[in-house]
Formats: C-alpha cells, sequence, structure tokens
C-alpha cells in the first residue's frame, strides 16, 4: 500500500516529463509562460477564496474539538457555559479570515478589459492578494487547530480541577494571538499593491517590463 501511495504519482509524473522531453514538446513545462498568461483577476479571487475559506476551515475544524469535550467529552454540566469562550476564540478565527477578504476585495476595483489588464502593477497585485490570501488562510487553519486542542484540554482540566482552568486560557489567548499574527502579515504583504487598473497603452506584458 506504501508503494502505491508514494511511488506511484512521482513514477507517473516522471513518465509524462519524459514522453514530453523526448518528443520535442519541453516547452510544456514553462511555468514563466504560465505565470504571464494567467489572469491577475483568477490569482486575485483564488487568494481572497483561500484566505476565507482556510480560515473558516481552521474555526470550524477547532471548534468540532473543543465542543466534542465540552458537550459529550466529559459529565461534568458546570463547564459548559464557562468553556463556551473557548468556541468564541475559534470563531474570531474566521472573522480574521472575512476581515482580510473584504479589504483584499477592495483591491479589485473597477473591471479591467482583458486588452489593458496586463501590466506590471495588476501582475503584482495579482500574485500579492493570492499570496497573501494563502498565507492568512494558512495561519488561521492553524490557529484554529491550536486553539481547539487549548480549549478542549482547558475543558477536561476544568473538569478534572477547576483551579486549572484560568492557566489553560492563558495558554489558549496566546494561541488565539498567532492567527492575529497571520492578519497583520497579510496587510503587509498587500501594503504596495494598488487596484486594479488599466494600461494607458495596450502592449505586450515582456515589453512593458523591458
Amino acid at each position: 500500500m506504501g508503494y502505491y501511495s508514494y511511488g506511484l504519482p512521482p513514477f507517473v509524473v516522471v513518465v509524462i516529463a519524459l514522453y514530453i522531453l523526448l518528443t520535442g514538446s519541453g516547452e510544456a513545462f514553462n511555468v514563466g509562460r504560465f505565470l504571464e498568461e494567467s489572469s491577475p483577476y483568477a490569482w486575485a479571487a483564488t487568494g481572497i477564496g483561500l484566505c476565507i475559506g482556510l480560515s473558516v476551515l481552521g474555526a470550524g475544524w477547532g471548534i468540532f474539538i473543543t465542543g466534542s469535550s465540552i458537550l459529550g467529552g466529559v459529565r461534568a454540566p458546570r463547564i459548559s457555559t464557562k468553556n463556551l469562550i473557548s468556541i468564541i476564540f475559534c470563531e474570531v478565527v474566521a472573522i480574521y479570515g472575512v476581515i482580510i477578504g473584504i479589504v483584499y476585495s477592495a483591491k479589485l476595483g473597477e473591471f479591467v478589459p482583458e486588452s489593458h489588464l496586463y501590466t506590471r502593477e495588476n501582475y503584482f497585485t495579482g500574485f500579492a492578494l493570492f499570496w497573501g490570501g494563502l498565507t492568512v488562510g494558512a495561519c488561521n487553519l492553524l490557529c484554529g487547530v491550536c486553539v481547539g486542542i487549548t480549549g478542549s484540554t482547558a475543558a477536561l482540566s476544568d473538569a478534572a480541577d477547576p483551579n486549572l482552568f484560568v492557566k489553560i486560557l492563558v495558554v489558549e489567548v496566546f494561541g488565539s494571538i498567532l492567527g492575529l499574527f497571520g492578519l497583520i502579515t497579510g496587510l503587509l504583504m498587500v501594503s504596495q499593491a494598488s487596484d486594479f487598473s488599466a494600461a494607458s497603452s495596450i502592449a505586450s506584458p515582456l515589453v512593458s517590463m523591458t
């Protein structure tokens, strides 16, 4: 089973690469051409979608982990109300992603025709929104899992000893701050990106970059 899981995909990739190389179609693996011909709007929209989607996934994952411990993992009804703060911390992770998604969507600006779209500024904005959204989404995903596991531990600890709740809560607060770091990083990554705008003249992207 391990061979088919790890050995087969690389083998298929090598076979396809050798076929393209030996048949004289090696330029099909031109990454620069792919980046050049891809619409900056596509990169920007994908980044916004990843930002919100991964953030919501992280929040849901954290709520699932924490909620299972609060509702079904222990038999101490007194901890249910007090440990709802862990659910709130998980939900804040999704709010971070929504906030960045709204900020990024403002960069899209007015619709630019395709003939005037491919400029250095629009390329930079599209790539910045994509990688910024991916960074924020990944940070919030890990932050949601971190807060969920910590919140689950806080619930179990509170059920065993109420004095441990505040101590574990401090750890949970510091874990939730990781999402805030991702939010700040996402804002810094697009701080120099301008809104999408039409080019002053129709020209090839390669010509405008030289």
